[in-house]
């Protein structure tokens, strides 16, 4: 009897657990397909496994437990784009999360810190955005959480110590910024931790020296300062410790070799550190990497280097290291190294040939920049991996050895500088996969060899300053993958130029100054379409100036000084963008006046000399400057810009797969230079490809501001580049394209001017406005004060200011910025008024119609007409504007008495449905919304639009305006709110301004 009863109550039991887990096994469910209904692209179907009745333990990518729970769920890969849905945090018995490498957007949802079990979380290689959620810090269980590669912005959670139990801590590559909270050192059992490229700040905090388990600290691309702190060397457990680019000083410990045996990874690059290096570093024979370019080091490199077996990687260039070239014979016993910079220190003595005994798997050697003489051993050429070899700015002599040709994946060259003597050896032409070449400035005889028509993929070429002779080869004008610096100039070059010259078509500077070239300018010439600078000064060329060269319409620089030309000066260059132009030393007529910057040595037949030997001699030391630095700037900015950015690669072939042969139907925009395409590239990223028109006049040197410009700034309101192209199409056509992050709202104009609104229909509201306006603020604040270099945007208007999917929004179209030179002479800066007008017409400032040259006041008052844009839903176009006014003069007319009228009334209105604002009058609203957030908005953008430049608000000081008026309306909206909870609401007065 008593086991029948038993066995009752087990039935019991049972059925009492089924029917509790049947509603949470459904709960999983739910969750489930709730998270595939925010997935808005499955681009490769795997979730069509999820639902059709069908158990969730059987969909892909879910696991479940014994009981039937879901305890994992693996998404990774997937190219899913959407957002993470809040009912993820209904899976209570998970413990593994994988939705890395996917497209999702947004913010992280707090209930994610719903998940207690979880123990591995995993969202990196995604596009959300926010800030990390401090309900994060109730999953004590986790062991492993990478939020990596993302943008997330704000600061790291002090209450990040709640996670007792983590082991590995991912959070590099965001937008992160505050200091790395003291509190990290609680975290007892860390072994990994990684906050590389962000936004760091203040002092690495000496308590992370507690963290006895640690093996991996990345702290490199921040701003951090001060000293590394000593108790960080003395974790023992440490195998990977870099910090670099940062702003840290002080010296490494002498005993760090002994403080940290088990090191294999060593890398303090771009910083301050000084002293010298210290010799125990070279006693961990297990190290891999050694990394500390670009400090204050001085000393000698300390011995043991032949014992570094592992090595692949030793930097220590651009530091103040005196030893020999003796150190390159230490490094022969580093069998599997690929990586060698020696570069810009105080090395002396000549290569040795044991330099051939250099690992098979070296791929980069960096020597320049220092004190190295005698020859280029041949041995040079067993060194058949290398893609880079620099060896320019030494003391080098002999002829370059035949044996160079045997570098056949070279794709860098750098010789330049030295006293090389002898021909240019004929092997160079079998480096096919070269794209710069630089032996300039040394003493090479003899022709050009024609092998160099054999480089068809090289992007910059310069023989310049030697003593070569003979005609140009012809086969080096069919170069058409030249697309940065020709420069053959200060030889001793004859003959005339082959019509193939026009094969160039992509070519930005053409140099062939100071030869003895004779015969006229070949009409050929008329082909290289995106020339901008063409010297041909100090030679012997004849015959007339083709009307024709008018069709160069980016052409910038012109120097035909000092040759025998004759005829007229075409009319056609008056239609040119010309920077300078130098005709002097010829025997040309014809009208001056229409050529401002013409410089003419004598004047033109038809001109009287009426300048001053004054005004002449300013003219000339402008041309010089000018000409040098843009020849410099020409070479440095293609290759820096182009080759050498921060940023990979992509092909044509790519771009043209992903947008389906640029199908119109992914056509989002068309520029001034080019049209914008949507794609997702085979990442899963979304993305937007600005495809450059290179035949418009300005295209190329659009191209190359905007890789310049991005190339150097990072903030969470400039978009972000993602890649660019520097190829050519399938038909052999130059082809330029820059790959952006995809700004799912689109610009600020649509809304504005209401071509874009929310899912439920409605428009920007002012809160919305005031969040805007403060973002792009912050991104122009940075620029002229916070980046390294004043840089000016010169066209802010309301369509090149993006949105993402929370309503962000990022500055874009670095086509006209420039970075602010130091302040040059009082002529200069008259001459550079012609360069016309920066911008688009209704935000451009009134001073630079006048001549000013690019400013940062300039850019607050582009940014304050964008601003009454926003606030008006007016158009400084619009037509309701006639004569003499504008859409400034008509506010400052009408504001404050009339500041009702000025303002858009669906700024208001929009708002109305905040739920913060449930139960209040709309009077009072509109009261709120006036008097703390439009008319205080208004205010700043007059302060912007003031017409003196001088008298203007800074970005600075915008940017604290807005942010004080936002906490003031906060503020006000709280007090409403626990107010109308009240009897006596409407008697408050409590609406308080921002003044």
């Amino acid at each position: 009897m008593s086991t029948l009863v038993h066995l009752l109550l087990f039935f019991l039991f049972l059925l009492s657990a089924s029917c509790q887990t049947t509603p949470i096994k459904h709960k999983d469910r739910e969750a489930l397909l709730d998270l595939k209904s925010f997935i808005t692209n499955d681009s490769s179907g795997v979730l069509s496994s999820w639902g059709n009745g069908s158990s969730p333990c059987t969909w892909t990518g879910v696991l479940c437990n014994h009981g039937g729970r879901v305890s994992e769920l693996d998404l990774r890969g997937l190219s899913l784009v959407g957002r993470i849905c809040p009912s993820i945090g209904n899976l209570s018995a998970l413990h593994s999360l994988y939705l890395q490498d996917n497209n999702f957007v947004g913010n992280m949802p707090n209930q994610l810190g719903l998940l207690g079990r979880l123990q591995m979380l995993n969202l990196s290689g995604n596009l959300l955005t926010g800030n990390i959620p401090t309900s994060f810090t109730n999953c004590t269980n986790l062991l492993t959480l990478d939020l990596s590669r993302n943008t997330i912005s704000g600061n790291i959670p002090s209450s990040i110590h709640l996670l007792q139990r983590i082991r590995k801590l991912f959070i590099g590559k965001n937008n992160l910024d505050g200091s790395i909270p003291p509190s990290i050192g609680n975290l007892s059992l860390l072994n990994t931790f990684d906050v590389n490229t962000n936004n760091l700040t203040g002092k690495i905090p000496e308590v992370l020296g507690r963290l006895k388990y640690i093996q991996y600290i990345q702290l490199s691309l921040n701003n951090l300062k001060g000293f590394v702190p000593l108790s960080l060397y003395n974790l023992s457990t440490l195998t990977f410790f870099a910090f670099a680019k940062n702003d840290l000083s002080g010296e490494i410990p002498t005993d760090i070799g002994f403080r940290l045996p088990n090191l294999r990874v060593f890398h303090i690059c771009f910083n301050k550190f000084s002293g010298p290096i210290p010799s125990s570093l070279h006693n961990i024979t297990e190290i891999e990497s050694i990394r500390m370019s670009n400090n204050l080091l001085t000393g000698s490199v300390p011995p043991g280097l032949n014992g570094l077996h592992n090595l692949t990687m030793y930097n220590i260039g651009f530091n103040h290291i005196s030893d020999t070239t003796n150190i390159i014979k230490d490094l022969t016993n580093c069998s599997k190294l690929q990586f060698i910079a020696l570069d810009e220190n105080l090395i002396e003595g000549s290569v040795p040939e044991s330099v051939g005994n250099l690992s098979g798997s070296l791929v980069k050697l960096y020597l320049g920049g220092n004190s190295i003489n005698g020859q280029i051993p041949a041995s040079i050429g067993s060194l058949t991996s290398l893609t880079v070899l620099n060896i320019s700015y030494n003391q080098l002599s002999g002829s370059i050895p035949s044996e160079i040709g045997h570098l056949r994946e070279l794709t860098v060259l750098g010789l330049a500088e030295n006293k090389l003597s002898g021909p240019l050896p004929v092997e160079i032409g079998s480096l096919t996969a070269l794209t710069t070449l630089e032996i300039n400035n040394n003493e090479l005889v003899g022709r050009i060899p024609e092998a160099l028509g054999l480089l068809q993929r090289v992007l910059s070429l310069d023989l310049s300053s030697n003593k070569l002779h003979g005609d140009i080869p012809a086969s080096v004008f069919s170069l058409r993958s030249l697309s940065s610096v020709l420069n053959l100039s200060h030889n001793s070059l004859s003959g005339g130029l082959s019509g193939t010259i026009g094969q160039l078509e992509n070519i930005i500077a053409i140099d062939l100054s100071d030869n003895l070239l004779n015969g006229s300018i070949p009409l050929s010439i008329m082909q290289c379409r995106s020339l901008q600078t063409l010297s041909l000064s100090r030679n012997a060329m004849s015959g007339v100036i083709p009307d024709s060269i008018g069709n160069l319409r980016g052409l910038q620089i012109l120097d035909l000084s000092s040759n025998k030309l004759t005829g007229s000066i075409p009319a056609s260059l008056a239609n040119l963008p010309l920077q300078l132009l130098n005709l002097s030393m010829n025997d040309l007529n014809g009208l001056a006046d229409m050529l401002p910057l013409a410089i003419f040595l004598p004047p033109p037949k038809s001109v009287v000399a009426a300048a001053s030997a004054a005004a002449i001699s300013i003219l000339i030391f402008i041309f010089v400057i000018l000409s040098r630095r843009y020849f410099a700037r020409a070479k440095t900015t293609a290759i820096d810009s182009i080759i050498k950015v921060n940023h990979p690669l992509i092909s044509y072939e790519e771009l043209w797969r992903v947008t389906n042969n640029f199908d119109q139907r992914n056509l989002i925009g068309v520029g001034s230079f080019g049209s914008v395409y949507k794609a997702i590239l085979h990442d899963g990223t979304p993305v937007a490809i600005k495809v450059l028109d290179l035949h418009k006049v300005g295209a190329p040197k659009s191209w190359i501001a905007e890789c310049e410009t991005l190339r150097n700034l990072r903030h969470r309101n400039l978009i972000k580049l993602v890649t660019i192209c520097a190829s050519a199409d399938f038909a052999g056509n130059e082809f330029r394209a820059l790959v952006y992050e995809l700004m799912s709202q689109g610009s600020l104009e649509d809304w504005i001017h209401q071509r874009k609104q929310h899912e439920d229909g409605s428009r920007l509201n002012a809160e919305e406005v005031l969040n805007i306006a403060i973002d792009a603020a912050s991104a122009l604040e940075y620029m002229h004060s916070d980046c390294g270099g004043q840089v000016v945007h010169c066209d802010i208007k309301p369509s090149n200011v993006l949105l993402d999917g929370e309503m962000t929004a990022k500055v874009s179209d670095f086509g006209l910025a420039r970075l602010l030179a130091p302040v040059q002479p009082e002529h200069y800066q008259s001459i550079s008024s012609i360069h016309g007008l920066k911008g688009s017409i209704g935000y451009i400032p009134p001073e630079y119609g006048y001549g000013s040259k690019p400013s940062t006041a300039g850019d607050v008052y582009s940014y304050g007409v964008m601003l009454l844009e926003m606030i008006t839903g007016k158009s400084p176009l619009g037509q309701s504007f006639g004569g003499d006014m504008n859409l400034t003069k008509w506010v400052q007319n009408n504001f404050p008495h009339g500041a009702h009228e000025i303002i858009d009334k669906r700024l208001i209105s929009t708002t109305t449905t905040d739920a913060s604002f449930e139960g209040v009058q709309d009077s009072t609203i509109n009261q709120l919304l006036l008097n703390c957030l439009l008319i205080p908005m208004t205010e700043v953008a007059l302060s912007c639009v003031v017409e003196s430049p001088e008298e203007r608000i800074s970005m600075h000081d915008s940017l604290l305006r807005l942010k004080q008026m936002k906490v003031a309306f906060l503020r006000n909206r709280s007090i409403i709110y626990n107010a109308s909870r009240g009897s006596d609401f409407a008697k408050s007065g409590l609406i308080v301004s921002t003044k």
